[in-house]
């Protein structure tokens, strides 16, 4: 079902707006053309897509690559004559523009002309955000209950999707920004890896992540995407000197809790109460769930902070609207009763490698223990 509203959401805004560019732009003369331009354009992305997944011939490859921008540009081409038939739907009523300008070479030419040029930098700005790691920085206050120490730091980051393609430049980055924030505690909230296999992962990658340098040391979760992989059944994390918490809970340096929860797609999932059961109340606990879903059974748990990633703010507008209906805390910060929620819009992506919604994050979480 995923893959056909996939399929659906490709094709029917294509369907429309090759009838609509026909009808608004193009000339009699030369629609034969534009049906032939457009058709081919509109099969790249999926034919692509799919010969493209087992296939590492450079030429797919470059394909591939070009493809995968060709859908964040369909949607904002989409959105803007979705925009602009609005408008002429406004202009019979106000009669701005006359029929006759509207129907005029000119007109035609130039306003597709801005509308193409438009979706284009909205395409280059996402691509610009998705390569650019920025860190939003947060404070907050808990209680210190019996912990000996009055600050923590933590930097957090989700949903990377590591695989082979991933450039080591990015995950260099990531190091040298990480490590210059000094965090205590460099914690990951699932979606880390992509692919099927421990091949996928490169062991380039594998010792880059091994030179963050942390207090208390660096801990993940596993999220849906190690669930399809198999991921959790391999040695990735431990080669990246990530120790993975799998519906468990530690106690670090007798200063606080860190608790991690599988993702729901894992069977026979606990839940957080289960988790904690037994557990000392007095310390501060540090959640990790992958997915932001059970917010309300948290903080009635006792939790103090809770981190998740899988959103991706939607990663693309108008997307991230809907997110922002999906859930409780689509992206940010928020505190219900006494606990401080916590969701990153991811420092990645899954699919189009366009964001224009979110940034590619690293949290930076103050905590100070009163």
């Amino acid at each position: 079902m995923f893959h056909l509203y996939i399929a659906l959401a490709y094709i029917i805004p294509s369907v429309y707006l090759y009838f609509r560019i026909k009808s608004l732009f193009i000339g009699k003369q030369y629609r034969w053309l534009y049906t032939l331009i457009y058709l081919l354009i509109a099969v790249l992305y999926p034919l692509v897509d799919r010969i493209s997944e087992h296939s590492m011939n450079p030429l797919i490859r470059i394909l591939s690559t070009v493809s995968g921008y060709l859908l964040p540009f369909f949607l904002y081409l989409f959105l803007f004559i979705l925009l602009l038939d609005l408008l002429l739907l406004v202009n019979l009523r106000i009669k701005i523009i006359s029929a006759d300008t509207r129907g005029s070479f000119s007109f035609r030419f130039y306003t597709l002309c801005v509308i193409l040029f438009l979706s284009l930098v909205i395409v280059v700005s996402g691509i610009i955000n998705l390569n650019t790691i920025r860190v939003s920085k947060y404070t907050l206050e808990v209680p210190r209950k019996r912990s000996k120490i009055e600050h923590l730091r933590i930097a957090f980051v989700a949903d990377i999707h590591l695989q082979q393609t991933t450039r080591i430049g990015f995950i260099e980055q990531l190091v040298r920004k990480i490590n210059l924030l000094k965090p205590d505690l460099m914690l990951y909230g699932g979606d880390i890896t992509e692919g099927d296999s421990e091949n996928e992962t490169s062991s380039e990658i594998e010792s880059t992540l091994r030179k963050i340098k942390t207090r208390y040391g660096t801990y993940g979760v596993l999220g849906n995407h190690e669930f399809y992989g198999g991921q959790d059944q391999g040695d990735f994390f431990q080669k990246a000197g990530i120790v993975m918490l799998t519906d468990t809970v530690i106690t670090i340096d007798n200063s606080f809790l860190l608790a991690g929860r599988n993702d729901q797609h894992f069977r026979q999932r606990k839940d957080i109460g289960a988790i904690l059961k037994g557990v000392s109340s007095g310390l501060p606990i540090i959640l990790m769930d992958h997915r932001p879903t059970d917010l309300q059974s948290a903080s009635a748990s006792g939790v103090d902070v809770q981190l998740s990633g899988h959103t991706h703010n939607g990663q693309m507008f108008p997307i991230n609207l809907i997110t922002k209906s999906i859930y409780e805390l689509s992206w940010g910060h928020k505190k219900i009763r006494d606990t401080h929620f916590f969701v990153t819009s991811g420092l990645r992506l899954w699919g189009p490698p366009v964001k224009t919604a979110g940034k590619s994050e690293i949290m930076l979480i103050d905590i100070f223990l009163k």
